[in-house]
């Protein structure tokens, strides 16, 4: 009863990933979770699949793979989603000339420059004055983080995943997996531990260079129920962020105004993303806190600064705060996500940055697939 093909211990979306992954290939899966749902970066982040982030060649192959798969999962078990795309706003000229060269450097014909009325026609409540244009891409889907964990577990369990929710694994090893109160055994053991670096394969992540980030997120209510937004939503701050804008030129110029007249954003390391989900809530934020410890307080301050920078292209007045959060990532400062083979049959996959919707099942499948 306790023997399965295939063990995934962790229940967040790398894990779910990778059981989705084992069960498409026909093996008999067993996910542990040491909690009674995930609460951990699964539930945390904004929803955004957000492959316009990956860097171009392999890492952007494999967040369009995850794609794929997650509208694969998604529409078949009628999960709600949005295929809403994305837009990078521009107003001031040194962040245009970076998204015109990333542009021309991604070659994508989907991917193009809007002019400011373009722009507006995707999203209405956009501040107009000073807005000099946009990038969109078409790629990027929004889910609800909330409730997607819970109802992708649902449907592996309908279609032959067991769970065991609640239960803490406390050993991992020659091709057996050791709660509290049973033991299981299987030929492949995957452990998934998120940002947890205490629990099982926590540590094992941290000694190969995992470091913790600490994040500041925030949701709205927007005042008028017919309020949307459009697509996915970010503007200059987010160009210094995310490794795909590396290559450009213009970015040095870019970042230097930014550092200079914008030192307490570069402190926190925020920039400014904004998601719509399918009851009209926004998800807001973020800042970013290096670990390995942190204070257990969040700063009104922070807030403060993300909803200041958000007032510049979409008119805070339009919403209410509901609900504030903190959220904790893995991360390594090189590898885009971390796979290690500890002995045979087992395998530790984490660190996969803010990347962690994007990029899990595609980062799954790889490593399911390696035989």
């Amino acid at each position: 009863m306790n023997k399965f093909d295939a063990i995934v211990v962790g229940g967040g979306i790398v894990g779910l990933a990778t059981a989705a992954a084992l069960h498409k290939q026909g093996a008999k899966t067993l996910v542990i979770e040491k909690n009674a749902f995930a609460t951990g970066a699964t539930v945390r982040n904004f929803g955004m699949l957000w492959p316009i982030g990956q860097t171009l060649g392999e890492m952007r192959d494999i967040a369009m793979r995850s794609r794929e798969l997650w509208l694969e999962n998604l529409s078949g078990h009628g999960i709600w989603f949005n295929e809403c795309g994305s837009l990078h706003l521009a107003y001031a000229a040194d962040e245009y000339a970076v998204l015109e060269e990333y542009v021309r450097i991604a070659a994508d014909p989907e991917i193009r420059m809007l002019t400011p009325e373009e722009t507006m026609q995707k999203s209405r409540p956009l501040r107009q004055d000073g807005l000099l244009g946009a990038m969109w891409s078409p790629y990027e889907l929004c889910v609800d983080p909330r409730i997607t964990a819970s109802k992708l577990a649902g449907a592996l369990e309908s279609s032959g995943v067991e769970f065991r929710f609640g239960r803490s694994a406390t050993h991992v090893g020659e091709g057996r997996v050791a709660t509290v109160d049973a033991d299981f055994t299987a030929e492949r053991i995957y452990v998934c531990p998120g940002a947890d670096s205490d629990g099982v394969g926590g540590k094992e992540l941290a000694d190969a260079g995992m470091e913790k980030v600490r994040l500041q997120m925030l949701r709205a209510v927007p005042n008028d129920a017919s309020y949307q937004i459009g697509a996915h939503l970010c503007a200059g701050l987010t160009l210094l962020h995310y490794r795909n804008f590396r290559d450009c030129a213009s970015l040095g110029p870019l970042r230097a105004r930014l550092v200079d007249e914008m030192p307490d954003y570069m402190e926190h390391g925020i920039h400014v993303l904004v998601s719509q989900h399918g009851d009209g809530s926004l998800t807001l934020g973020d800042s970013h806190h290096y670990g390995p410890h942190f204070a257990p307080y969040s700063s009104e301050a922070v807030d403060d600064l993300i909803l200041e920078y958000l007032d510049r292209f979409l008119p805070t007045e339009s919403f209410s705060i509901a609900q504030r959060w903190d959220g904790v990532y893995g991360k390594h400062p090189i590898e885009p996500f971390l796979v290690l083979d500890t002995e045979p049959g087992v395998t530790i996959i984490g660190a996969l940055g803010g990347a962690g919707m994007t990029l899990s099942f595609g980062v799954a499948e790889r490593v399911v697939n390696r035989g």
